[in-house]
């Protein structure tokens, strides 16, 4: 989804030793879809091996085993079919994408690089195919793969609430709304991020945010919380009421407290689908209690004819990342079972 909560959210620092040996569950399609944006060529396009996209098992690839180093225990959650409310949301999606394409090819013709790179990371898609090939990396990993009933993130959280897993791993603040106690961000990415517009870079450090802390802060309640993201724009009703962003949506909020009818009367919701829909699509999202989290070894040689052949890794950088991979491993307690 995406919700706009960066300015209202509270969160701390933490380090990959805090997180040493803790489940770690992870918004895979979240994942994915970075790597899909961010590793492309000068143009624009994605990285592919015989017409097959590799920009998302590159990064797949290189960031699991990094965090796999530090000790982390990593499982992939992917997401299920969608909400009946969200096509809505997936035809806009579309929408935006097909008009990103006629853009793109403009710029292509006129050859501006800029411009390319902008709009081809808009026309950007998973598909079944480009899904089932990341499954097969993390599977030559040893990691177990969570299939959710429906959203991936609900499931992230529903296994935090269980204490099945210490933290959900997302870039997306949603996991608060499905009621996730402890939302881990920027673990997936690298160690610093280009700044818009400049050729500088910002450090991205790990954060951790709290539910309780987050819900303390704002002097709200759960249910309260999620009116407040359904003002501010869910992918259920995308941007939300016109003009109301999130501190506006928090006054309102707490201006009518648990009135939630009274409160949707005065911003005179407009929207295909209720409120009252999207609230309990949200409050009542299908879980699973039926996965396995089970950690296998690390098949070197699966893994890389896998990346090498199929995929068209360099075989150096492939064997290279897996060396160190193994050199941690024979130094950290409890990862030697990764080999």
């Amino acid at each position: 989804m995406g919700l706009k909560f960066k300015d209202i959210v509270i969160s701390k620092e933490l380090s990959y030793k805090h997180l040493s040996g803790k489940i770690l569950a992870i918004d895979t399609m979240n994942l994915l879809y970075q790597f899909l944006t961010t590793i492309r060529s000068i143009d624009g396009s994605p990285l592919t091996h015989e017409g097959k996209v590799t920009s998302h098992l590159i990064g797949l690839f290189n960031r699991t085993t990094t965090l796999m180093e530090h000790q982390l225990k990593l499982a992939f959650v992917f997401d299920g079919p969608a909400p009946e409310i969200k096509k809505q949301t997936q035809k806009l999606r579309k929408e935006a994408k097909k008009k990103a394409s006629l853009l793109l090819k403009d710029a292509t013709d006129a050859q501006d690089y800029s411009a390319m790179k902008k709009y081809a990371s808009r026309t950007v898609s998973l598909t079944p195919e480009m899904v089932d090939d990341a499954k097969l990396v993390l599977q030559s990993l040893g990691l177990p793969i969570i299939q959710a009933p429906s959203e991936g993130e609900a499931q992230t959280a529903h296994m935090v609430k269980k204490g099945k897993a210490y933290a959900s791993i997302s870039q997306d603040y949603d996991n608060l709304i499905f009621g996730c106690p402890t939302l881990i961000r920027n673990l997936s990415i690298a160690g610093k991020r280009k700044k818009t517009g400049t050729f500088g870079y910002t450090i991205v450090k790990p954060e951790i945010i709290l539910l309780d802390d987050v819900l303390t802060n704002l002097e709200l309640t759960q249910d309260q919380l999620i009116v407040l993201a359904i003002l501010a724009g869910t992918d259920y009703n995308p941007g939300g009421v016109k003009g109301i962003g999130p501190k506006k949506g928090l006054k309102l909020v707490k201006t009518h407290g648990d009135d939630f009818e009274n409160l949707f009367k005065e911003v005179k919701w407009d929207f295909e689908v209720s409120w009252q829909e999207i609230f309990e699509t949200i409050k009542n999202i299908p879980t699973t209690d039926e996965y396995s989290l089970e950690w296998g070894s690390v098949d070197k040689d699966k893994t890389t004819r896998l990346l090498v052949d199929k995929f068209g890794f360099s075989e150096d950088r492939v064997e290279s990342k897996l060396a160190k991979l193994h050199s941690a491993a024979t130094v950290q307690k409890g990862l030697g079972s990764f080999f």
